[in-house]
């Protein structure tokens, strides 16, 4: 790991953290994620592993909704860590960036499930990332992904967006790093791209709406579209937040 790429990813966290909890794609993204896993994440065996956890929202969420399961969530952020660590204290977080390293010795093997969410379009080289993170799944365990769809914002260049998906592309990536691809699907329309196009149309201000308070209008505005989020489809030709289920090989 580059002491760049950890400064950078520090000072994400530290800026944009609070803006997470209120993001409508991010309300969205919860609810796909919880189900992708399936109700067998619930059960007393699951380990649940967040690949790329910054500050322990979705784990928080994802712990609350099954209760049952052991946690553990990696990221490469000191930062997004300690706040993740106040939020779950009983969660194994490992400080590791497998961009660099292949997997954690404390982790490999260790998880039933494991997510994915909004970190392959980071990196140079997703495919390497899911073939060093599928070394923490138990063998048959199920990996959960969740990726960007659509045009490219002002604001997802700034977060450091190498490329946005097309379910097809999802899927060679996930079959190149050796899973068995049990799903697809491209979700959201017609409210989450409503939303994407708000976002596109502010530009590079958004950059500044998130860094500081949210103002008064810009408040409702995110709160309408977080209440609307529920008539999204789950899957259609049209849809912005690309997903997907994989199994690693027994």
């Amino acid at each position: 790991m580059t002491d760049n790429a950890e400064t950078r990813w520090d000072r994400h966290w530290d800026d944009y953290a609070k803006a997470t909890r209120s993001n409508p794609g991010h309300a969205l993204r919860r609810r796909l994620v919880i189900r992708l896993l399936g109700p067998d994440a619930d059960k007393n065996s699951a380990a649940i592993l967040d690949i790329g956890c910054g500050s322990g929202e979705l784990l928080l969420e994802l712990s609350q909704r099954f209760s049952g399961a052991a946690f553990a969530g990696i990221d490469q952020s000191r930062s997004g860590l300690d706040a993740a660590a106040e939020k779950l204290p009983k969660a194994k977080l490992v400080h590791f960036d497998f961009t660099e390293g292949t997997a954690p010795d404390e982790l490999r093997g260790w998880a039933t499930h494991a997510v994915c969410s909004e970190v392959l379009e980071h990196v140079d080289d997703p495919v390497k990332l899911l073939e060093h993170a599928g070394q923490c799944l138990k063998p048959g365990g199920r990996l959960a992904v969740t990726v960007p769809g659509g045009p490219v914002s002002a604001f997802d260049r700034h977060l450091g967006h190498q490329e946005h998906f097309t379910k097809a592309r999802l899927k060679e990536i996930l079959e190149k790093a050796g899973f068995e691809v049990e799903q697809t699907a491209a979700a959201g329309f017609p409210v989450f791209n409503l939303y994407r196009l708000a976002v596109i149309l502010r530009g590079e201000k958004l950059i500044d709406d998130v860094s500081g308070e949210t103002g008064f209008l810009a408040g409702i505005v995110m709160a309408v579209f977080r209440g609307l989020m529920g008539l999204t489809f789950l899957d259609s030709p049209w849809g912005w937040q690309i997903v997907a289920t994989a199994r690693k090989p027994e």
